[in-house]
């Protein structure tokens, strides 16, 4: 049996990456109650598990910076902290570096990684064969632990619930309506249609970066919708998460917001233009719907979205139908 006080999770990759790599210490703590855990993310990411409660430590590598020499400062630290085991959830050399070299009694990541070689236990990960990215996540600690899968969990704080009961004295929907890539983002047309269906006894809240102010206010200045407010910028993930649970709806794309909601377990309505959700990375919220254009030859064009439709039309986003959406 492998002993298990010191644990390390590795999530280098984008937000809601790290959002769904929580699924693991939800599991980890289960089993391992007196374990010390600590978690790596990319700079930028930790405030999300800022107060989390099963956290020992967040370790920050910055890539924006001095990435090799940051690189090396966070392996340093890694093996100074003697972790007995390094779970790594990434697929890409940098991840597979402080993995290999963590002087960890155990390591695990999956086969694809270039460095797959140095870990004691490596799995291949597989997108489209029906599992979701939680349940790859998990195959990660099936040697040490078993099959069943935990879903991710954030933890906001009691002053995340101060900052946005202002918010929530009356019926509300949420929407994030931006996406780093243009082909994973509904377009404007699109949610100024949907906007313009909701019930005008509910106030609209436009989630988001600072950077998506703008496409906000081009929706608020179209939709006819009288109630909107643009909290873009304003809140923090964790705060943005504590609003989505309490929304009568959330409406997000394929994107971080979309596993924000996942984290609290609030109702969701995601829409996938260019990828599918048979990429293992859909809503897992109780109250969850997917949408999205079938019987379209060139869906899906790509695992992550590109910055303009590879054939010019945008079919995907375009034919998108919300009759079965809206009416709240």
């Amino acid at each position: 049996m492998i002993e298990v006080k010191n644990i390390l999770v590795i999530q280098t990759a984008f937000i809601g990456d790290a959002i769904l790599a929580s699924s693991l210490l939800e599991k980890l703590h289960s089993y391992f109650p007196n374990a010390s855990i600590s978690i790596l993310v990319r700079k930028g990411n930790e405030s999300i598990y800022v107060g989390h409660p099963f956290l020992k430590e967040v370790l920050i590598w910055n890539k924006q910076e001095n990435k090799i020499k940051n690189l090396f400062g966070i392996l340093s630290q890694i093996r100074k902290n003697k972790y007995d085991h390094v779970i790594n959830c990434h697929r890409y050399a940098s991840s597979g570096f402080l993995t290999g070299f963590s002087g960890a009694k155990h390591s695990a990541g999956y086969k694809e990684n270039p460095l797959s070689f140095l870990f004691n236990f490596n799995i291949k990960h597989k997108i489209g064969d029906g599992s979701h990215e939680t349940e790859r996540y998990n195959q990660l600690i099936e040697d040490f632990t078993d099959t069943k899968v935990f879903k991710p969990k954030l933890y906001p704080s009691a002053a995340d619930l101060e900052t946005v009961k202002p918010f929530q004295s009356t019926p509300y929907i949420c929407m994030a309506p931006a996406s780093v890539w243009f082909t994973k983002q509904l377009p404007v047309e699109k949610w100024i249609e949907l906007c313009d269906k909701i019930n005008t006894n509910s106030t609209i809240y436009f989630l988001g970066a600072p950077g998506d102010k703008e496409l906000c206010e081009q929706i608020k200045e179209r939709s006819k919708h009288k109630d909107i407010k643009i909290l873009a910028g304003q809140l923090s993930l964790l705060q943005s998460a504590t609003l989505m649970k309490g929304a009568k709806m959330n409406y997000v794309n394929d994107s971080a917001p979309l596993h924000l909601a996942s984290s609290v377990n609030a109702p969701v309505t995601a829409f996938f233009t260019s990828t599918v959700p048979a990429f293992g990375f859909g809503p897992l919220s109780d109250n969850s719907k997917t949408l999205g254009v079938e019987r379209l030859e060139c869906r899906p064009c790509g695992l992550h979205g590109y910055k303009a439709c590879p054939l010019g039309h945008f079919k995907c986003g375009h034919l998108m139908h919300l009759s079965s959406v809206g009416n709240e």
